[in-house]
């Protein structure tokens, strides 16, 4: 699976967001977290500067206080506020915070802000991120479909439902996305997703799209992903693959 240490892979013009080069804020031992109080006053301050700066220590910090004054900032006009706000929403997640991130998602321009958005649904695990995640994937630029499939993963956590409907988008991307690190998140994601599976249809179409992927994917980290997968779920007939193709010196 990719993630932002393996940015630099893809189209960085793209992917790249302003808060991926930022040091958290707790990367010493020795310097102490942000005092929440101070942080969760600034979220009101009139100046985009420290808006931006206690929207990150939330980035970093838990305080389900910080959540509501976050879903207010999704719409603050500054990108780097909204991105930070998303990130903060993903730390502190809320059922309240799904509907707002969802129409944020919709009518934001700016793919940073996107990108942290679909983030921060997958952390929320709830059925009403479905739709909008299956559709950023199908159909936003690469950095938001990368994050997009790895939110889908977390369907696992919702529904059996929500499983179901997150599976086919990330078969229809696995085969078909042109970008390779997208197409291996998917693979993992899929790989997730099997292990809370009973063995039927959904499953079955679910593991022929990795015994593919694995089979006849050109690039050799979705292989790798599609592989890892199969190993993960255990399930036999790509087991069997996978041990056929090594005993043949294929892999």
């Amino acid at each position: 699976m990719y993630d932002e240490d393996d940015l630099s892979l893809l189209d960085t013009q793209e992917l790249e967001s302003p808060l991926d080069k930022i040091e958290p804020l707790t990367a010493s031992l020795e310097v102490p977290k942000p005092d929440p109080e101070v942080m969760l006053a600034l979220l009101n301050n009139p100046q985009p500067q420290q808006r931006m700066l206690a929207a990150r220590a939330f980035c970093d910090l838990e305080d389900a206080r910080a959540t509501p004054h976050l879903i207010r900032l999704l719409t603050d006009t500054c990108p780097l506020i909204r991105v930070s706000a998303a990130y903060g929403i993903g730390r502190n997640p809320s059922s309240e915070a799904v509907s707002p991130l969802i129409a944020q998602l919709n009518r934001d321009w700016n793919g940073y802000v996107r990108k942290g958005i679909v983030w921060a649904l997958g952390n929320c695990r709830d059925r009403r991120s479905l739709a909008p995640l299956a559709d950023a994937l199908r159909t936003d630029i690469s950095a938001v479909r990368l994050w997009a499939a790895s939110a889908l993963a977390q369907m696992a956590e919702v529904s059996y439902e929500a499983i179901i409907g997150a599976i086919p988008p990330l078969i229809e991307a696995l085969v078909q996305d042109p970008v390779a690190a997208v197409r291996s998140n998917c693979a993992w994601a899929i790989g997730q997703l099997c292990r809370e599976l009973p063995s039927n249809v959904v499953y079955a179409t679910a593991i022929d799209a990795l015994i593919q992927a694995f089979a006849e994917d050109q690039d050799l980290g979705v292989r790798e992903d599609a592989k890892a997968s199969l190993l993960g779920v255990g399930d036999p007939r790509g087991l069997q693959l996978i041990e056929t193709l090594e005993q043949e010196g294929w892999f």
